[in-house]
Formats: C-alpha cells, sequence, structure tokens
C-alpha cells in the first residue's frame, strides 16, 4: 500500500474517533452522573468544556499549523483525545473532567488544524477529500451508539466504550508514526502577486467577511438538527420514541449518501460556491416542511434530505473555498473558520435552551432562521468571489 493511500486510511481512522468524541458524553451521561454522584444537568455543564476547548484552541491550533509541521498536530490531537478517553473513566472529580472535557475540545481543534490542510495539500489544492471526513465522522457517530447500547444490554461496564476510543488511537499512533506528510508546497512569485492583487480586492474582504459567518452558521445548522430533532418528533407532532429516534438515524444516512454525492460532484470540479448555495437552499427548504407538516412520512423524507445536504461536507466544501483565498495560511484559515463553528457548538444549546421555554417547536423552528443566514452568505460568497483569481 502506497504512503499516500496509508496516511489517508490513518487520517479517517482518526475521524471515526473523533465521531466517537462528538457523542460519547452525551450517550453515557446517566452512567457519568452515576459514576461521579451528580445530576444529568451537570454533566450536561461539564459537556459543554468540549465546547471551550475548541474556542481556546482553533486559532492558536490554526497559526502554528502553518509554522510546524503538520504530523505534529495531527499527533497532538490523537494525544488529548487519548488523555481524555482514559481520563474520563479515572476522574476523580468534576473539576477534573471539565478539564478533560476542554481537552478533548482541543484534540478536536488540533487534528482539524493538520488533517484538513493535509488533504488539501496532497490534492493540489481540491478538497474533495475533505468532504469524506464528514462521512468518517458520521460513521463514528454510527458506531457508538451501538457499543453503548451493547455494553448497557449486557450489564457491562461503560467505561469499555471510552478504552476501545483509547485503543483505536494508540494503535493508528503506531500506524502513522513511519508515514511521511506530504510536504507543503512552494508558493510561487507570480501566486503570490495574484495574492496580493487579490488582497486589495473588495470582493475578497466581503467574501472573508461572509465566510467567517458561514463557518458559524453552517455547524449551527447541523448542531441545532440533531440536538432538537428527537424532542421535537416527539413532544410537538406526537411521533413515539422509536419513530423520532428514527428520524435522527435518517438524517445520519442522508449525510453519508451526500458526502458521497459531493465527492464525485468536487472530483469532476464543478465549483465549490455552487453546490454552497444548492446545498443549503435544499436544506432549508427541508426544514421548512419539516416544521409544517405533521405527516411522519414527511418528517422521515426531509430528515433525510436535510441529512444529504446540511451535513453533506458542505461546510468542509466551504472551508475549501475559504482556503483558496489564502493558500499561504491554510492553517490560519482552518483555524478561523472552525473557531466561528466552536462559537456555535458552545451557543446554539443556550440560544435553543431559552427558546425551549417558550416551546420545543420554537426551539427546533429557530433552525430555519439559520438557515436562511446560511443561503444568504453563500449567495454572497458567490458573488463576491466571481471574479477573484484562486491560487491552489
Amino acid at each position: 500500500m502506497g504512503q499516500r493511500r496509508r496516511l489517508s486510511l490513518s487520517l479517517y481512522l482518526n475521524y471515526v474517533v473523533h465521531g466517537f468524541g462528538l457523542l460519547i458524553l452525551a450517550q453515557n451521561m446517566t452512567n457519568l452522573a452515576s459514576s461521579w454522584g451528580v445530576t444529568i444537568k451537570m454533566v450536561s455543564f461539564i459537556i459543554s468544556g468540549v465546547g471551550i476547548g475548541r474556542l481556546l484552541a482553533y486559532l492558536i491550533t490554526g497559526y502554528w499549523a502553518d509554522r510546524l509541521s503538520r504530523k505534529l498536530f495531527v499527533y497532538l490531537g490523537m494525544a488529548c483525545y487519548f488523555v481524555f478517553a482514559v481520563g474520563i473513566v479515572m476522574s476523580p472529580s468534576i473539576p477534573v473532567a471539565y478539564v478533560l472535557a476542554i481537552l478533548a475540545g482541543i484534540a478536536n481543534s488540533a487534528l482539524d488544524a493538520g488533517t484538513y490542510t493535509t488533504f488539501v495539500e496532497m490534492n493540489n489544492g481540491n478538497g474533495q477529500f475533505n468532504v469524506l471526513l464528514r462521512a468518517v465522522v458520521s460513521v463514528g457517530e454510527f458506531i457508538l451508539p451501538l457499543l453503548v447500547s451493547f455494553f448497557s444490554h449486557d450489564g457491562r461496564w461503560y467505561g469499555w466504550t471510552f478504552l476501545i476510543m483509547a485503543g483505536l488511537l494508540a494503535i493508528n499512533a503506531v500506524l502513522l508514526m513511519p508515514i511521511r506528510f506530504p510536504k507543503r508546497p512552494e508558493v510561487t512569485s507570480s501566486s503570490n502577486q495574484d495574492s496580493q492583487g487579490s488582497r486589495n480586492n473588495p470582493g475578497r474582504l466581503i467574501a472573508s467577511g461572509a465566510f467567517v459567518i458561514y463557518g458559524y452558521v453552517s455547524m449551527a445548522l447541523m448542531i441545532w438538527f440533531t440536538q432538537w430533532v428527537t424532542l421535537f418528533g416527539e413532544n410537538s407532532q406526537h411521533y413515539t420514541a422509536s419513530q423520532s429516534h428514527w428520524l435522527l438515524s435518517l438524517y445520519s444516512i442522508g449525510s453519508i449518501l451526500g458526502v458521497l454525492t459531493l465527492f464525485i460532484l468536487l472530483g469532476r470540479n464543478v465549483g465549490e460556491a455552487k453546490i454552497i448555495i444548492a446545498m443549503n437552499l435544499i436544506a432549508t427548504g427541508s426544514l421548512i416542511m419539516l416544521v409544517l407538516s405533521h405527516q411522519l412520512v414527511v418528517a422521515e423524507i426531509t430528515s433525510f434530505i436535510f441529512g444529504f445536504s446540511a451535513a453533506s461536507g458542505v461546510m468542509q466544501t466551504g472551508l475549501t473555498l475559504f482556503m483558496k483565498l489564502y493558500p499561504q495560511h491554510r492553517g490560519m484559515v482552518t483555524g478561523v473558520f472552525y473557531f466561528f463553528g466552536a462559537i456555535a457548538s458552545f451557543t446554539v444549546p443556550i440560544i435553543t435552551g431559552i427558546l425551549s421555554d417558550i416551546s420545543i417547536q420554537m426551539a427546533f423552528a429557530g433552525d430555519i432562521v439559520i438557515g436562511i443566514v446560511a443561503v444568504l452568505m453563500a449567495i454572497i460568497i458567490a458573488l463576491a468571489t466571481r471574479n477573484i483569481k484562486f491560487v491552489s
């Protein structure tokens, strides 16, 4: 197996583990609350530490990823996730657990800074393989609940899910050790001139602002849906618990198929701006139909379509286009983009929690506003970048 393929497989395996990391605290809330002798509300507070960790780290890891090795940051992310996974099940106190949750957020930012930039540089500026990261995360998100259910059903210790996560990281660290990462391409003088010229282009500044906002809303759109669709189904639409959970499963299935679709489109050099406009229009339209309809079959179809569009890797596609504006600073661009995504992961639970005091339907329907803003940002990006000569 070639170096490039081995590197890709190891990077993708890290994002299977990242899929574990996104859900593992929430999926074990009851067990952790019992183990620590606290309420579920306190465990939920600890989960917010992941968002804090991302906020603290994204700009720092992005800045240094452009100056140090990409491999260093991939290993840093793996190490932080390993300490988190092992530490949580050994944690003697809530403050220690909160620090470990922050460490998980730092792990996320370090992996992103080292991985997204590596895939773009492996493929001459094309973000086709970055899109697959979304599908790989979905695989991890699909496997983890099954593991939690398996250990719970057999009455086994919940901590095995954390140790499996740590074991995968340890194995991958060994596999990754002898593999060389690609050298960052030299930016030619002509590329520098193009970059300098476009730096004075008002469209570049407008696009940069829109990309920053898009980093927030594209993340918020997914978090909002996954956090509330089950409760919306049960409380507002009066579906059964299994039917409401099935909506989230359909979202995940749609996400994987959407990723494969985007992978094909990007491989055929379909413009990123066209993709993000189309996918956000589809996502927002499906949300509106889901909220207005009271038919289960419509809810199932629209949940699938929402996953297919909003969680298809369209956020990563936006990041790839953003990188093309600043090819010399891909790590920093990744850090800035996901910094605002981290703000979304921290603020969406707060905003939706306030809206839920009015009603569950209001809390869920607020995602439509986010979808509309995402469409507007995608259109602004397309218009602002139409005359810019990109440098891969």
